[in-house]
């Protein structure tokens, strides 16, 4: 089984290309309704949450977790995977945990995560990056700190795009998602000088969902990357390495969804991201 977290429901997006992606898989996804959302808490309580969440997968038959949260990956991956994982049961168990940055990174300066210095031709590359995302993500400059260490020639724009990620959550109309959509790309398209991007990084897990609405604003030339997709190819490359993580072969796939909060009201908003029938469970301690 493979989990998947987030702070709230647009892992769901991640989710939901990874089910299409590996049918025959089993998947538990984790909500942590009670705390959601991450963006206003400090980065240890953040990191204390996604270790605890991680654990908690773990515990219940996940061997490897993907962060499914941008502000997770940008806040605490890294300290999980190097400071908590290798000291703990779990990794000598096998279990891993791996983000959605770091994917993401490696589709927009076409450079593997573990090379983190210039190569030709990425050191030469001019481009232009537009990142949208939510407050805390954009915060971290993690997008624009790794992409210059693989393409340092390369202009990254970062455009806080926050109250958009909330109005997808609420199920509001598409004329108001739009209007949102389009002062993100202008307020990106004005750090440019009017220049638009040669690829715009959907930052945040609720994005893939109004996709064709940054398709319909930004110029037929820039390339969007849309996270679930990446994620999805940068898992079956893993999981092609590490086919272990992906579990017993043959094993009837099954999906569980848990939440801290109210199941009730986690299926209910769950309809925005996965449409009808999916059912949240309590997670219990």
């Amino acid at each position: 089984m493979i989990g998947v977290f987030d702070s709230g429901l647009g892992g769901l997006t991640v989710l939901r290309a990874l089910i299409a992606r590996f049918p025959e898989t089993s998947f538990a996804y984790l909500g942590d309704h009670a705390h959601v959302p991450y963006g206003n808490r400090p980065s240890e309580e953040i990191v204390d949450l996604t270790r605890l969440a991680v654990e908690h997968l773990f515990r219940r038959g996940s061997r490897l977790v993907v962060l499914g949260c941008n502000t997770a990956t940008a806040v605490a991956a890294r300290r999980l995977q190097r400071n908590w994982l290798p000291e703990t049961h779990w990794k000598a168990e096998g279990h891993n945990v791996v983000g959605i940055v770091a994917p993401t990174v490696e589709a927009a300066t076409q450079t593997p995560w573990a090379v983190t210095t210039p190569q030709y031709p990425q050191k030469f590359l001019t481009d232009r990056i537009a990142v949208f995302g939510t407050t805390r993500t954009i915060a971290s400059n993690v997008y624009a700190e790794e992409i210059r260490k693989r393409c340092p020639k390369v202009t990254v724009v970062q455009q806080i795009s926050s109250e958009l990620a909330g109005a997808i959550e609420q199920g509001r109309d598409e004329a108001e998602l739009e209007r949102l959509v389009e002062t993100a790309i202008a307020g990106a398209m004005a750090q440019s000088d009017g220049e638009a991007p040669h690829r715009a990084i959907l930052g945040c897990t609720h994005f893939p969902l109004v996709e064709h609405l940054f398709r319909r604003h930004l110029p037929p030339a820039t390339r969007i990357l849309s996270q679930p997709e990446i994620v999805a190819d940068s898992l079956e490359d893993y999981l092609s390495r590490h086919p272990h993580y992906a579990g017993a072969a043959g094993a009837e796939p099954r999906l569980v969804l848990l939440t801290t909060g109210n199941p009730d009201e986690a299926s209910a908003r769950a309809r925005v991201f996965a449409g009808e029938g999916l059912v949240f469970h309590r997670l219990e301690a």
